[in-house]
Formats: structure tokens, sequence, C-alpha cells
């Protein structure tokens, strides 16, 4: 496994929003985590991303723990071995879209000029190129995430935490995001761990994991035994 939760717990004030959640992502693998707002999905994500750190449990990584990490470690590791795309983007409003890829590799000590390289060259894999020198004011929401793709993709991630990735765009434009996102994760060798409430998104999973009010409701690796290939890529196979 490359990363997984045991038996993690979370709350806000007196609202609990994990119960002792425990999973694992294998290399390579997409999961889709699914459930009802506010089941807890985000919250998980946050933690196994380092963004969060939990109440009580264990996060481990490559089968070390990280939730017991400092903030500045753990940042670290979303800038070289994490990815992480977000439901609006994020993007830096000043910054054009091969500055704004490159921004990752240039914090991690990656030289201008290779840094907007590499850039340039993830905008083009993801059929964005001609965006590079354009601010994210002047694109579109698909153009944006695809932008935000690329840059959560351009360290070569070993895990990239996708959160509600498509909530924000039309049906065709979260299809195409979806479409780059597994082609780019198959590629290297990426695993991918996907938050989302639509069952259209979840099917381009190879697993889907559902909460439920803060707990593990059903995971399709207990049912199948295997989920490397279970569906290999149920949306690239039935789409």
């Amino acid at each position: 496994m490359i990363i997984e939760t045991r038996a993690v717990t979370k709350s806000y004030g007196p609202s609990p929003a994990l119960r002792g959640v425990s999973l694992a992502l294998r290399q390579g693998e997409i999961v889709a985590v699914t459930g009802p707002s506010g089941c807890g999905k985000s919250t998980l994500l946050h933690l196994m991303a380092g963004i969060l750190r939990p109440d009580g449990g264990e996060v481990l990584y490559r089968g070390a723990r990280i939730d017991d990490l400092g903030e500045a470690r753990r940042s670290l590791l979303r800038r070289t071995d994490f990815g992480v795309l977000f439901q609006f983007g994020q993007l830096v409003a000043e910054l054009p879209a091969v500055e704004n890829v490159a921004l990752p590799l240039m914090l991690g000590g990656t030289g201008r000029r290779q840094a907007t390289a590499q850039a340039a060259d993830w905008l083009d894999r993801l059929g964005v190129a001609e965006l590079a020198k354009q601010l994210p004011g002047e694109m579109s929401g698909g153009q944006q995430q695809r932008v935000a793709l690329a840059r959560a993709l351009v360290t070569g991630p070993k895990v990239l935490f996708a959160d509600e990735p498509t909530g924000a765009l039309d049906t065709l434009a979260g299809e195409m995001v979806m479409g780059h996102m597994v082609r780019a994760a198959r590629t290297q060798g990426t695993s991918v761990m996907l938050v989302t409430h639509d069952a259209t998104v979840a099917a381009y999973a190879d697993r889907e994991i559902r909460l439920r009010d803060g707990m593990l409701e059903s995971d399709d690796d207990a049912l199948t035994g295997s989920a490397w290939g279970h569906s290999g890529a149920r949306a690239e196979n039935g789409r």
C-alpha cells in the first residue's frame, strides 16, 4: 500500500467528522471516495494529504507515519510526493498559466527556465498550451481546472488528491478534466484519491469507497478482492 489510514478520527468542536476510518490505496490505483454531503469525504482527503492532522489514529505513507510530522515536513510532501487538486483550482490570480504550473517546481528549487519548460510541456499534454500566457481570469472554468491539474501533476507526484475536481464545471468540461486526469495518472503510475458526490465521476475509478456519517459504509475492495484492474478504467471501457 502506498498510503493508508488506520482508525482516523477528526472532530470540529463537538461535531465528529470522522469516526475511526481505515482505508488504503495501492500504487497506481484510482479510488473514488463517495457519500452524501457532510459525511467526512473532504476531511479524510485533507488528513491523507497532510493538510489536517487527525485527532486520533494514524496516516501512513509508504509505511511511515506522516500525521505526527510538523507542518514544514508535511508541506514539503505536498510539493514533492503529493499533488492536490481542489474544486475551484485555486490558481494564483496574478500569474499566467505557465507560471502557475511552474510554481511548485520553483518552490522546490528548480530553476525558472527548466520549471517553465516543464510547465509548458504539461499544459501541452492537457490540451491547453495556448493558455500559457493567460491569467486565470481570462480562462473558462474548465480551462482553469486543466491548468490546476497540470500544476498538481508537474512534480510527478506519487499520490494525487482530487477534491470534487469537477464540482464547479459543466458536464462536458468535467468529462474532459476527468479523462485527462485518468490518462495522466496512468502514464506516470500515480495513485489517485478522488472525492466526489457524482456517480458519473466515481465511474472513472478502479474502486469506490463510500462514507456515511463519518464511517466507512462500503468498500468495493471487500467485494472484489482485487481493485487493480477491477474496472481498469470503468470509464475508459464504458464511455
